[in-house]
């Protein structure tokens, strides 16, 4: 297994730098995620404009612990998650994973993210139209 990429940014992501990360001769299939900002959550009213994400110092080296736990040995992954504040339409955390076979790279990106979202020590702040925020994953 390769982790290609696995870092905590400032910088907008790139789906493309993901995909080109993971390419390579051995392997018939990428999977991709991007999960981006959207303009409302349905657990608070109000129109959803802005998330602001923080990290903890630990962040990248969880991040990249999990892209090394999540895939077998064929496969390369990349895994980026975005911090600070991110517009609708923002990319949050994009994922790709290359195997020799669709259904690794399809189960092992899902697994990934979904690993990503419980465990990274990620935390954000949903900024609401109305100028009022709600805390996501501060418990």
């Amino acid at each position: 297994m390769a982790v290609a990429l696995a870092r905590i940014s400032t910088e907008t992501l790139s789906l493309d730098a993901h995909v080109a990360a993971v390419t390579g001769p051995g392997h018939g299939a990428i999977a991709t995620f991007i999960g981006q900002v959207r303009d409302h959550d349905p657990s608070v009213e109000g129109e959803v404009t802005h998330l602001e994400y923080s990290a903890h110092p630990d962040a990248e080296a969880v991040l990249a612990r999990l892209a090394g736990e999540s895939a077998a040995d064929d496969t390369a992954v990349a895994v980026s998650h975005r911090i600070g504040l991110l517009a609708v339409g923002e990319a949050a955390i994009v994922a790709a994973v290359a195997s020799a076979h669709r259904a690794d790279a399809f189960d092992t990106c899902r697994a990934l993210v979904e690993r990503v979202k419980a465990e990274l020590p990620v935390w954000k702040r949903e900024i609401l139209a109305d100028g009022s925020h709600t805390w996501v994953g501060i418990q």
